[in-house]
């Protein structure tokens, strides 16, 4: 079944043309990522797929008018006015109307327990909720807002929210209705690692077609079957994973070169025909001349070897690099660090984790002398140039030209052994041609922002880069460059990024973020760190999984005995779960003794084993949860 198809699709930006002619079709169950450079039409694709702009020449978009679909925006936008409770649940369907009155009172029984209207009002919501047979859905709800930390800001209005929040706000959205069909750009931006790998393991349980842009490759990986490319204005697709794609493209552009080399040496032939022949012309040489066309059409291909060339020159650092003894910082109740203490030696390489909102980049701040601490002390050496990189990105005027933005800084900047590179050449290092570097930044995409943006960062030759999440935006050509540059970089490297792969072929040790101001050192890259926290010996004991056998009933006193008292939600919600967990394992046992029965029916199995798959995934959830509030 088909959920998409898009014919002779053509966008053009001046003379320049991004794509024409491009045919695309996305079938149910299809999940596929979408890669090209910055600056060559991705975004732009997305927009004429889901009609915010239309095709430059008289292309189509047919979508299955029997499917539900939405569109996850880079940059979201909403009513302003809006909470966040009513953008989330900006429908009028009944089931969801509920389910928000539901969250509103529920937090504001949070702040007013005792309010005797707002448990009227409550008890009539609730009636509702079973009414609309919404008490699932609610509990779907309340995990995706819970894992997306907007749980404590349904009251808050949108235009109050920054930018990651606004692009947290619109994944629940998407999470939420269940959509068919969902076309995102950049679904990872904004999100914590923690985050990420929940959102990897929610979309895998899910029945969805997806079209998705992501620099993240981890995250490409396991949630897409087929890779589709724009290149040279062209669509090439690859069913398999990226490592897969990186080889049967290399195949691919060897082909082409050598197709084109042989259409060029034939091409000369057919001109000197071409020059011979008569004005008056037979249709048999018309159809030689047609041919000939096509031929210099091929012959014209050029493999595009143009990538980022980063060479530059760092200034000498000395033996004292930074020393921090005893940082101290709170904002309110909130401690970002308590009595942390480092000392940086040179060449290290030290990685940032922790979920938003812990402190990262006012750490970072305060290293680099923006943000002043509450306590202890740091102190810098005389040689160190630090080189910064932040969230927010280049703050320059759109009506700025590219060339004045880095002759600003320099005419010319000093790349080693005595050699001087002007601005000129620097910007076509980074992938600005000569027409690109008179044009206004506010025509360049996000990604060629961000590389101009890096650009700006390295030529002041810094040797203690600090990266604050640097991937943003970038393509994936780009930030292979970019990895190969730093991994040969001489310097001291701090990154906060959330693309793991990124950060596992750079670093080689972590700060790890824990919360509540606590900051642990780990010795070894990302992935090592989950490794080590999935093996048993480091493990704190768990507590016992509920009974599920011979239909016993739970019993939810743990919860009552907990150190973190429950919030009316959370004791309303684990009530749910044990019902629900029975209710499961009732099912469960159902179908155990049928597959038995069933066991010489094949059409009869094969259904009952899904159902039983089915029932088994929803029960797993269900204990886990379960797990969580009674711990």
């Amino acid at each position: 079944m088909i959920y998409l198809r898009a014919e002779n699709l053509c966008r053009r930006y001046g003379e320049r043309t991004l794509f024409k002619n491009l045919n695309l079709s996305i079938a149910k169950g299809e999940r596929i990522a979408l890669i090209a450079k910055n600056g060559t039409g991705k975004s732009s694709l997305l927009e004429i797929l889901t009609g915010k702009e239309e095709s430059d020449e008289d292309g189509k978009v047919i979508i299955d008018k029997n499917i539900t679909w939405t569109y996850l925006q880079q940059e979201p936008v909403f009513n302003p006015r809006h909470t966040v409770l009513e953008a989330i649940f900006n429908t009028e369907h009944p089931k969801f109307k509920t389910i928000a009155a539901f969250e509103l009172l529920t937090e504001k029984m949070e702040h007013d327990s005792e309010n005797v209207q707002i448990h009227e009002e409550m008890q009539k919501v609730m009636e509702d909720m079973e009414l609309h047979q919404a008490w699932d859905l609610e509990n779907k709800v309340q995990t995706i807002l819970t894992k997306l930390n907007l749980h404590h800001h349904l009251e808050q209005t949108v235009n109050s929210l920054s930018g990651g929040q606004k692009k947290r706000l619109a994944l629940a959205q998407v999470l939420i209705q269940e959509p068919d069909f969902v076309i995102m750009d950049e679904p990872t931006n904004h999100l914590d690692l923690q985050m990420i790998e929940w959102l990897e393991a929610w979309l895998q349980a899910l029945d969805l077609t997806l079209l998705l842009v992501t620099h993240d490759r981890y995250f490409l990986d396991k949630i897409c079957n087929e890779i589709i490319e724009i290149d040279e204005g062209q669509l090439f697709t690859y069913k398999g994973n990226y490592a897969y794609f990186l080889e049967k493209k290399e195949m691919r552009e060897t082909y082409q070169a050598k197709e084109a080399d042989a259409a060029r040496k034939l091409a000369k032939k057919e001109l000197e025909w071409m020059r011979k022949q008569p004005k008056a012309r037979t249709t048999k040489s018309k159809s030689r001349i047609d041919a000939y066309y096509e031929l210099k059409e091929k012959a014209a291909y050029q493999k595009d070897d143009s990538q980022v060339e980063i060479h530059l020159q760092m200034q000498r650092l000395g033996t004292k690099i930074l020393e921090v003894s005893h940082l101290e910082k709170r904002f309110g109740d909130l401690s970002i660090c308590e009595n942390f203490t480092h000392l940086f030696v040179p060449g290290e390489r030290i990685g940032i984790i922790g979920q938003n909102g812990v402190g990262k980049s006012t750490f970072l701040n305060m290293l680099l002398g923006i943000e002043k601490p509450d306590g202890g002390k740091i102190s810098k050496g005389d040689t160190v140039k630090f080189g910064y990189y932040n969230q927010q990105g280049i703050q320059l005027k759109e009506d700025k030209r590219v060339i004045e933005v880095i002759t600003d800084i320099a005419e010319y900047i000093e790349v080693g052994k005595g050699v001087k590179m002007t601005a000129t050449n620097l910007l076509k290092q980074f992938l600005f041609d000569s027409k690109k570097q008179y044009n206004y930044v506010g025509s360049l995409s996000g990604g060629e922002k961000r590389r101009l943006y890096l650009l700006t960062i390295l030529m002041q030759q810094p040797n203690f880069l600090v990266l604050d999440e640097p991937t943003n935006d970038l393509d994936i050509d780009t930030l292979n460059v970019l990895e190969d540059f730093l991994s040969a970089y001489n310097g001291c490297i701090l990154i906060v990024t959330h693309d793991r792969y990124f950060m596992d072929n750079l670093v080689d040790s972590l700060f790890v973020f824990e919360g509540n101001g606590k900051i642990r050192s780990f010795n070894g890259n990302y992935q090592e760190y989950l490794n080590s926290l999935e093996n048993p010996k480091e493990e704190k004991e768990a507590p016992s999984k509920p009974s599920i056998q011979n239909n016993t009933t739970i019993n939810s006193e743990p919860a009552s005995q907990s150190k973190k008292k429950l919030s009316y939600k959370e004791q309303r919600e684990l009530e749910q779960l044990t019902e629900e967990i029975e209710i499961l394992s009732k099912q469960k046992q159902v179908l155990e003794q049928k597959l038995q029965e069933q066991v010489s029916d094949h059409a009869a199995l094969l259904q009952l084993t899904q159902d039983y798959e089915l029932i088994k995934q929803k029960l797993d959830d269900k204990e886990l949860r379960w797990l969580e509030l009674t711990e």
